[in-house]
């Protein structure tokens, strides 16, 4: 197996020992889309679940994509909306240790680096011992889709470090 390297930063030009290979998103993507002064009304949030309006309900999981010739990673921490239902089944029973059967969902994360992921359908599958979700893509020719099903390369991670430092600066330029 290939042992994950650093990788030069398209932002400062220097070379980072360590690669980062996980990227999480604190809320779904339309709570960006409400005032700061009114998000304290519409949304319930906290590092696993949200709801918005009291009518959208969205779980918090991962997405694991394999680092071809390596034994790790790239997980991207995304919400996935559910249905009243099946957020109602999964609020009953999230700190106890029973599991639940695979629900559907939509994407609500808009990832950088790839074309629009919202409402990408998606299926959560639950895990023990207080692990998140892990979110299973459907199979799509989507980007994202196609990277959950083949992995990606060490190159690939690479990349999607650099461009984030470059989002990232960009922001903080603001």
């Amino acid at each position: 197996m290939t042992s994950i390297t650093g990788y030069t930063c398209n932002c400062c030009g220097k070379y980072h020992e360590e690669l980062p290979t996980s990227y999480g998103s604190p809320a779904p993507v339309y709570y960006d889309d409400v005032a700061p002064e009114e998000r304290k009304d519409r949304f319930k949030l906290d590092d696993d679940l949200c709801i918005m309006d009291n009518e959208h309900f969205f779980i918090r999981g991962w997405i694991e994509i394999p680092i071809i010739s390596t034994d790790e990673h790239l997980i991207w921490g995304v919400w996935v909306s559910l249905s009243e239902a099946n957020f109602n089944k999964t609020s009953a029973i999230w700190d106890k240790q029973e599991l639940l059967e695979p629900m559907l969902g939509w994407l609500s994360t808009a990832l950088p680096c790839y074309p629009d992921t919202v409402n990408l359908k998606a299926r959560v599958h639950f895990r023990p011992n207080g692990i998140r979700p892990y979110i299973e893509l459907e199979p799509t020719d989507h980007p994202l889709a196609v990277e959950y099903r083949n992995g990606v390369t060490i190159e690939r991670v690479q990349e999607i470090a650099g461009e984030l430092c470059v989002i990232s600066d960009n922001r903080e330029k603001k």
